[in-house]
């Protein structure tokens, strides 16, 4: 996100995007405020003058990701070598469109399914693009769900089980469902826990056990939604604090431990499923305001956008063990 947006005790914006490769090194992440490890390697350093500054990313079965470049409109993939290709351009607002909270066109959120069809989340300010776009392989991006013209649609996850995404709405402070086919949008969630607090609140989200997780920037919280028997949302539990800043998470691959991108404060903290975190990953590691993170085995991706330090947007992977 552009310096100027405000930065407060929140921090910077959204969900995310990015990229990965093959992990190149070995050993567990430990605790930061050493030199940089070489258990932590640069996949990519991206073009900051072309815009490319990732929002989100999904990993795919070769080893090669997908990331949105969120104010240049463009879904890229990454592949092995490091290599950028422009997979899709979502098409420009109409002139005068202004994008809730952040004035300018917004794309955050990205999800594969296993036969290489994309996902991925647009804001415009406008009904007639804003909301759930649908990539599938060797085709033009298709607008499958449109969202209200006052949405900020950030993060997006996909349950495989049930064939449905959910999107998290930074302002309306609103997990929307939406079936992988397309459709008109269900409101599944609306709790006052998912409501910003001065800038974006809803931000990341995934679908983990049973539950729908959202994290919110404002409140640097964690939130657990159960899912019923029904479908329908449970209620909100809040399952970490102090967050600050917090944009997209990824689990480490058992229990409730999960990896959080803090984007102002340029760290990535690992949190416990008791609530309790500590800082993994620092400046020093060369993350420059990680926005969303995915994991793999023990392998763990951190997309950087650079919104803040104005440098070097990158990917860079992890050697992560994972923990209960």
């Amino acid at each position: 996100m552009p310096n100027h947006l405000p930065r407060a005790r929140t921090g910077l914006l959204a969900s995310a995007v990015a990229a990965a490769l093959a992990l190149t090194a070995a050993g567990p992440v430990a605790a930061a405020g050493a030199a940089p490890r070489p258990d932590v390697h640069v996949v990519a350093h991206l073009d900051i003058t072309d815009g490319q500054r990732p929002e989100n990313i999904t990993l795919e079965p070769g080893g090669s990701a997908v990331v949105t470049f969120a104010y240049s409109r463009q879904v890229a993939r990454i592949g092995r070598d490091g290599t950028v290709r422009v997979l899709a351009t979502l098409p420009e607002p109409p002139a005068g469109s202004v994008t809730p909270a952040l004035t300018q066109p917004f794309l955050g959120g990205v999800v594969r399914t296993g036969d290489g069809t994309l996902y991925f989340v647009y804001a415009t300010g406008g009904s007639d693009l804003t909301g759930v776009w649908r990539l599938r392989p060797g085709g033009t991006p298709q607008h499958i769900a449109a969202l209200p013209a006052g949405a900020l649609p950030n993060g997006l996850a996909l349950d495989r089980e049930e064939h449905r995404l959910y999107v998290a709405d930074s302002v309306l402070g609103t997990v929307w469902r939406v079936p992988v086919s397309g459709g008109t949008p269900v409101r599944w969630s609306t709790a006052p826990e998912l409501a910003a607090d001065g800038f974006l609140g809803a931000n990341g989200i995934k679908v983990h056990d049973g539950a729908v997780w959202v994290s919110n920037l404002d409140r640097g919280t964690v939130l657990r939604i159960p899912v019923t028997r029904h479908g329908a949302a449970g209620r909100a539990e809040t399952r970490a604090e102090d967050l600050v800043g917090i944009d997209d998470f990824a689990f480490t691959g058992r229990g409730d431990t999960l990896l959080a991108a803090l984007n102002a404060d340029n760290e990535v903290a690992l949190v416990r499923a008791d609530g309790t975190h500590t800082t993994v990953l620092t400046g020093a590691d060369g993350i420059e305001n990680p926005t969303s993170l995915a994991v793999r085995g023990t392998a763990a991706y951190v997309a950087s956008g650079a919104y803040f330090t104005d440098e070097d947007p990158n990917l860079l992977a992890a050697r992560v063990a994972p923990r209960e």
